[in-house]
């Protein structure tokens, strides 16, 4: 409801700021500026800056179309990469979760050295896994 009361408030706006403006003083030496003129007090008509008239739209192909066109491929390209590299991700992530868990006897190098996993780290790689395929993966 107020979305929309906004919206009707923007977009009435350019008729409202065309309308005649009056300012007057009342007894008590306030300031009013209304739509209407005060009865029986004297009032004068405030000048309101007219809107700037609508720039033209450049050509297709260049200026600024263009370069937003450009920009919008661009941003395109790059949100595709970080979508083909999440799923990457989260091929690799399912596939180490079902070797974690299909295979109690797992090894890793480290330092250039092989050593078996425990089932208690086991168990604490397979909760990380199934963290990251939770946070990163639908």
């Amino acid at each position: 409801m107020r979305t929309l009361l906004l919206t009707l408030l923007i977009g009435l706006s350019p008729w409202c700021s065309a309308a005649q403006i009056y300012k007057w003083v009342d007894a008590q030496g306030v300031t009013h500026f209304d739509a209407q003129p005060p009865q029986g007090l004297p009032s004068t008509t405030v000048q309101t800056p007219s809107s700037p008239a609508p720039k033209a739209a450049p050509m297709p192909g260049g200026g600024v179309l263009g370069d937003q066109k450009a920009i919008d491929a661009k941003v395109k390209k790059q949100v595709a990469e970080q979508q083909a590299q999440l799923k990457a991700f989260c091929e690799q992530a399912r596939t180490n979760l079902a070797q974690l868990q299909n295979n109690p006897r797992l090894r890793e190098e480290v330092e250039g050295d092989v050593r078996r996993l425990d089932d208690t780290q086991r168990q604490e790689r397979i909760v990380e896994a199934k963290k990251q395929i939770k946070e990163n993966c639908s």
